[in-house]
C-alpha cells in the first residue's frame, strides 16, 4: 500500500466537472511534482488532499487512513503565504508548533521555533512582521510553519509562482536543501516543468480540463544533489522536459473544440449623413430608412 493514495478520484462544482477518475500513489519519503496548465484543477486537486475540500466521488487515503477533513498530518504551502500580518516571523511559526503541541513547554517550543527558523535562514529576521518581509521571505516563513508542525506530508501548492526569477529559483535551492535534511513526503503543484524536474522524483502531469486527469509518470533519474548550471546541458534533462511538454500539449489539443453558436445581431442601421441635421437634432438614436417618411406641409404666407 502506497503512503498516500487517490483513488478514481472526481471532483465537480455546481455540475461543471474539473477533475475525473484521479489516481495516484506516493510513497513515503517520495518528492512527486504535479505539472499542468493554470485552470487545469491542481489547486483543486491538493486542497482534497489536505482536507479542505471533499471529492465528489472516490477516495484519498494517508497511510492508511481516509482524509476527509483537514490536519496536522497534512503541512500545506499556499502561494500568498497566508501569513497573520500583526505577528512576527516567530510569533507567526509559533502559533503553528503551538496548536500541534500544546503540552510542551515554552522553552521546548522555543527552540523548537528557533530551529526551523534557521533551516529557511531567516534568524536575523526573526522579530519582523510580514510587511516587512520581501515576498520571497514571506514564502520561507510560510515553508518554516509548515514543517514546525512535523506533518507527515508536505503540499506546496505553486509557492513560487509569484516570486521573481531569481528568488524563485534562490528558493528552489532552499527547498531542496530542506528535503535532502527532513526526507519528508512532497507533493509539489506547478505549472513549471523544469522547477519539477529539478525538485522532484517523479514528474505527473495533469491533463489539460475540463474533466483533468493524470498522466503517465515521468522518473526523474539525475542524481541528487542537482547542479542547476549543469542540469541544462543534461540530456535525460533535455528528453524528460522535452517529453512533458509534448504530452501536456497534446492533452490541451485533444480537450480543443470549435463551438459554432449562431449571433442575432440589434436591428440597428447607421445614421443618413444625408438627412439636414435640423431633422435629426432632437432624436436620441439614428433614423432608420423604414422610420423616413415624406410629408406635404401646407404654409400661408
Amino acid at each position: 500500500m502506497a503512503y498516500l493514495e487517490l483513488n478514481n478520484v472526481s471532483k465537480s462544482f455546481g455540475g461543471a466537472s474539473v477533475l475525473k477518475d484521479v489516481n495516484l500513489a506516493v510513497e513515503q519519503g517520495e518528492f512527486v511534482a504535479i505539472v499542468g496548465f493554470s485552470g487545469a484543477g491542481k489547486t483543486t486537486l491538493i486542497s482534497m488532499i489536505a482536507g479542505l475540500l471533499k471529492p465528489t466521488s472516490g477516495s484519498l487515503k494517508l497511510n492508511g487512513r481516509e482524509i476527509t477533513e483537514p490536519g496536522p498530518d497534512r503541512g500545506i504551502v499556499f502561494q500568498n503565504y497566508s501569513l497573520l500580518p500583526w505577528l512576527t516571523v516567530f510569533e507567526n511559526i509559533l502559533l503553528a508548533a503551538e496548536a500541534v503541541n500544546p503540552n510542551w513547554s515554552p522553552d521546548k517550543l522555543k527552540e523548537h521555533v528557533e530551529k526551523y527558523i534557521a533551516m529557511v535562514n531567516l534568524t536575523p529576521a526573526r522579530n519582523k512582521k510580514p510587511s516587512e518581509l520581501s515576498g520571497g521571505m514571506r514564502q520561507r516563513v510560510s515553508v518554516a510553519r509548515a514543517l514546525a508542525m512535523n506533518p507527515q506530508i508536505l503540499l506546496l501548492d505553486e509557492p513560487l509562482s509569484a516570486l521573481d526569477a531569481l528568488t524563485r529559483a534562490t528558493l528552489q535551492d532552499e527547498i531542496s536543501r530542506i528535503w535532502s535534511e527532513d526526507k519528508k513526503t512532497v507533493v509539489l503543484i506547478t505549472n513549471d516543468p523544469d522547477e519539477g524536474i529539478y525538485l522532484a522524483d517523479r514528474i505527473i502531469p495533469l491533463t489539460a480540463g475540463p474533466n483533468a486527469t493524470l498522466g503517465p509518470s515521468f522518473k526523474v533519474g539525475i542524481p541528487r544533489p542537482r547542479d542547476r548550471k549543469s542540469i541544462n546541458h543534461n540530456e535525460h534533462f533535455k528528453q524528460l522536459r522535452r517529453d512533458i511538454v509534448e504530452f501536456m500539449l497534446g492533452s490541451k489539443s485533444e480537450r480543443h473544440t470549435a463551438i459554432t453558436k449562431k449571433m442575432i445581431l440589434p436591428d440597428i442601421e447607421p445614421e443618413d449623413l444625408n438627412i439636414p441635421r435640423t431633422m435629426t437634432a432632437w432624436r436620441k438614436t439614428p433614423i432608420r430608412k423604414r422610420e423616413q417618411k415624406e410629408e406635404s406641409v401646407e404654409v400661408k404666407p
